[in-house]
């Protein structure tokens, strides 16, 4: 997909300039109708302005977009030849109200590889629809991203895994599109991609067996790393035991509050995508135990394990940038 190079002109976010970029003062966060906005909100054009809007103030031109989940955000300043650029100074962008969420998109080099990585997402329980949730992949497409690579912070349900543990996303259970809530909902734009979508191979096997690979060849990586399947449910309370137990059976490994409506909008428009869990918690499984949920001990697991992420996010990175050099 192209995006046009032309000057922008008219308004942004309500705010009317020459170039028609958004002033850098702060703003609300625009929350409005979630089902409203997924017919209403990301067309084309606004993604296409965005991403012009940022092309023309960077040099980068990535192949690879990266979203860091709670925690995770160590991966975008391993970046080089770095543009940021915070939300709230974007047009049309939401803004991120979560701990552990900087807020701010990134242009850098990651490694040898360029790359655009979102220092913070946005979640369904802030209050936007899932359409305004996934909107800023649309804009990673446009800017020229043929990859997406999703992070995530996870409670476990399969009692094999541990605090620490990374799991490799093979598959997920889209709860919330079976109550009828998806990034798709509304009016199909066949720019971004068509209205009926296969997601039988959302994420991509090969680059699934290239991560193992390069995870035996990690010190230490090989003892926690999981295969499994991710559940993204609402929130932003945790479930409860009965939906715990009932997620278990139907083969639910790690459940979490984001990563499944991204990638089924990533898939929509044609990216490649990669995703994993960072296993923070187990998920209370009896009513014998004590529920201990607490966010901030979530982003310290991230810490204390982002030497060996960035490590493996960036070899997979490399993995695709010697793919596309091929």
């Amino acid at each position: 997909m192209n995006v046009n190079e032309g000057s922008l002109n008219g308004s942004a976010n309500g705010v009317t300039s020459e170039t028609g970029a958004k002033s850098a003062s702060k703003r609300s966060n625009g929350l409005c109708n979630p089902v409203k906005e997924n017919s209403s909100y990301g067309s084309y054009e606004m993604v296409q302005e965005i991403a012009t809007y940022l092309l023309e103030r960077t040099r980068i031109r990535p192949r690879c977009g990266i979203i860091c989940g709670s925690g995770l955000g160590c991966l975008a300043d391993q970046l080089t030849e770095v543009d940021s650029f915070d939300y709230d100074a974007i047009p049309h962008f939401p803004v991120s109200t979560v701990a552990g969420h900087r807020g701010r998109l990134v242009f850098g080099r990651l490694g040898d590889v360029p790359v655009v990585c979102m220092q913070g997402r946005f979640h369904y329980y802030e209050g936007y629809s899932l359409a305004k949730c996934s909107m800023p992949v649309r804009v990673m497409r446009l800017v020229g991203c043929t990859h997406l690579i999703a992070t995530n912070a996870a409670g476990a349900i399969n009692s094999q895994y541990r605090v620490g543990d990374i799991m490799l996303i093979r598959d997920h259970v889209n709860l919330m599109g079976f109550a009828g809530n998806c990034p798709l909902l509304g009016p199909n734009d066949d720019r971004f991609g068509p209205r009926f979508l296969g997601m039988a191979k959302a994420y991509e096997p090969e680059l699934l067996a290239v991560a193992k690979q390069i995870a035996l060849r990690m010190p230490g990586m090989n003892e926690i790393l999981r295969e499994g399947v991710y559940c993204c449910v609402g929130g932003p309370n945790f479930e409860t035991v009965a939906e715990g137990r009932l997620l278990e059976l139907l083969g639910v490994d790690a459940i979490g509050m984001s990563t499944v409506h991204e990638i089924i909008t990533a898939r929509h428009c044609g990216m490649t995508c990669f995703a994993f869990s960072l296993i923070t918690n187990m998920c209370t499984m009896s009513y014998d135990e004590e529920e201990e949920h607490c966010h901030e001990t979530f982003v310290d697991v991230g810490r204390q394990l982002e030497g060996r992420i960035c490590e493996l996010v960036t070899r997979v990175a490399a993995s695709i940038g010697d793919s596309e050099s091929t």
